[in-house]
């Protein structure tokens, strides 16, 4: 299976992206989910919301 393609690979978070990730942890959506809306990889996703104090909910 081929690796998924990020637009965002290796760019830096800006501001836009970064209140976007606070409304989407915020309403309770996963971190699958909030990659995938921001075209990030849920890797750069959980360490940028990890670095920003971001909580993002348990999805199972």
């Amino acid at each position: 299976m081929a690796k998924e393609r990020f637009e965002r690979h290796k760019q830096p978070w800006n501001g836009e992206e970064a209140g976007q990730l606070r409304i989407l942890a915020a309403k309770g959506h996963g971190l699958k989910q909030i990659a995938k809306s921001l075209n990030r990889s849920e890797e750069s996703t959980k360490d940028f919301a990890k670095k920003n104090n971001i909580a993002i909910a348990k999805k199972r």
